[in-house]
C-alpha cells in the first residue's frame, strides 16, 4: 500500500510542477504582452495598447490561479496525503480551489468588460455570463460551507489535526 501512495504522491508531485511550469510561461506571455502595451519605441494606437495591458492581466489572473493549485495540490495531497473522507478535509480543499476559481472569473469577467464594451459592446452579455458563473460558484460555495459545518460539528477532533497540520507546514515553510 505504500508503494502505491508513492506513486501517487509522485504523480500529485509532477502534476503541481507542471502547474508552476504553466504559470511561469503565463508569466512571461503576460511580461511579453504588457510590453507591447506600454512599449514607447511602438506607434500602436492607444487602443491596442489598452488591450494589450488588460490581455496581460487576464494571462496573470490565469497564472496565479495555476500557482494556487499547484500549491494546494502539494500541501493537501503530498505534503498532508490528505484522504477526503473527513468533511473538514473536504471543505478546506474545495474551498481552497473554490477561492482561486471565483476570483479568476471574476477578474475575467471584469477584464472581458473592459475590452469589449471598447470593442464589440453588443458582446457584453457574454461577459456578464462569465460574472454570473463566479457569482452562482460563490453563492453554491456559501451553500456548501454553511451545510458542511453541521457535518464538521459530529468530528472535533478532525478539525484540531487539521490545524496541528498547518502548525507543522508552516513551520516546515518558516525553517
Amino acid at each position: 500500500m505504500k508503494a502505491i501512495n508513492r506513486i501517487f504522491d509522485a504523480g500529485y508531485s509532477a502534476i503541481a510542477v507542471l502547474f508552476v511550469v504553466c504559470a511561469v510561461a503565463l508569466i512571461g506571455f503576460a511580461g511579453l504582452e504588457l510590453w507591447e502595451g506600454v512599449n514607447p519605441g511602438t506607434q500602436a494606437p492607444l487602443k491596442e495598447r489598452f488591450n494589450a495591458v488588460l490581455e496581460s492581466i487576464g494571462l496573470l489572473t490565469i497564472a496565479v490561479a495555476a500557482l494556487e493549485l499547484g500549491q494546494t495540490i502539494v500541501e493537501e495531497e503530498v505534503q498532508r496525503s490528505a484522504h477526503m473522507s473527513a468533511p473538514t478535509r473536504v471543505r478546506r480543499f474545495l474551498s481552497r480551489f473554490m477561492i482561486v476559481i471565483v476570483v479568476s472569473l471574476a477578474i475575467e469577467c471584469l477584464v472581458s468588460v473592459f475590452q469589449l464594451a471598447h470593442e464589440t459592446p453588443e458582446r457584453l452579455p457574454h461577459a456578464a455570463t462569465i460574472g454570473v458563473a463566479a457569482a452562482a460558484l460563490l453563492a453554491a460555495w456559501g451553500v456548501f460551507v454553511k451545510l458542511n459545518t453541521t457535518a464538521e460539528q459530529l468530528e472535533p477532533e478532525a478539525m484540531e489535526q487539521a490545524k496541528g497540520e498547518d502548525q507543522k507546514i508552516d513551520q516546515q515553510a518558516d525553517e
